[in-house]
């Protein structure tokens, strides 16, 4: 695993550098997303979240894009979440809804026992609504998947991944979208995930917007601390900054 492992950490530096050279060409486009909630008096929470996405087009076929968040959320002083994610992925546009790519990402969450998962593996897609209002997008992948945990133990496994998302252009700068994913482990049949996002998004000038969202993650067989907890949840509003 350690040869995946450094291959994963290397195609990432790789592809920005690409970028860098390129820039001028104006064939990238990256949207950063900040939320940010403190509250005091008789209880002192603060959390904050950051996510970015970076897409880059190498040709008319050919795309890449990188996404990355973070999460972190004190109650009282003492930290109660903190998860970070990495993901990495090429996609090979057959036709305007047709496309096939690869995925390798990276997730930790010690307050979900999860020390630090890699997974690779193809992704196939089609996109069955392209506009101008409607959209919706399926996608189907086969990962890899090695996961080590806060409890000395590891496992890696065969899993599979059913995505779709839809998005409703209310007009040209609001939109409502919601996605589905399910993560399913051939080798155990408990273990699946369940994520969905519903989100609002308003347009307020060329580079910023406002999300209102709410998301959902269902964990059958959770192996952190919290094993009576299977879903978390999270409702956030979110400034949105793209260039």
């Amino acid at each position: 695993m350690n040869r995946f492992k450094m291959t994963s950490l290397l195609i990432v530096p790789l592809l920005l550098g690409v970028a860098v050279v390129e820039a001028a060409e104006k064939k990238w486009s990256d949207e950063g997303e900040l939320s940010s909630v403190n509250t005091g008096g008789n209880t002192n929470v603060s959390t904050f979240s950051v996510k970015n996405l970076f897409k880059y087009k190498f040709s008319e076929a050919f795309e890449g894009s990188w996404k990355a968040s973070a999460l972190n959320s004190k109650s009282e002083g003492l930290k109660t979440a903190e998860n970070y994610a990495s993901e990495l992925r090429g996609d090979y546009l057959f036709s305007e809804r047709a496309y096939a790519g690869l995925a390798v990402g990276w997730f930790k969450d010690k307050f979900a026992g999860i020390d630090s998962r890699y997974y690779a593996g193809p992704v196939g897609g089609y996109k069955i609504f392209v506009g101008p209002k409607h959209f919706l997008n399926t996608e189907a992948s086969l990962d890899y998947v090695d996961e080590e945990y806060t409890n000395n133990t590891s496992s890696d496994f065969l899993r599979g991944r059913a995505f779709a998302s839809y998005e409703f252009h209310f007009t040209e700068v609001n939109k409502f979208s919601q996605s589905v994913e399910y993560l399913y482990d051939f080798d155990n049949a408990d273990n699946y995930n369940i994520n969905t996002v519903s989100a609002m998004v308003t347009v307020l000038s060329q580079n910023f917007s406002l999300k209102t969202s709410y998301e959902i993650k269902y964990d059958n067989e959770p192996i952190g601390a919290r094993l009576n907890k299977k879903t978390d949840t999270m409702l956030a509003v979110s400034l949105l900054v793209n260039f």
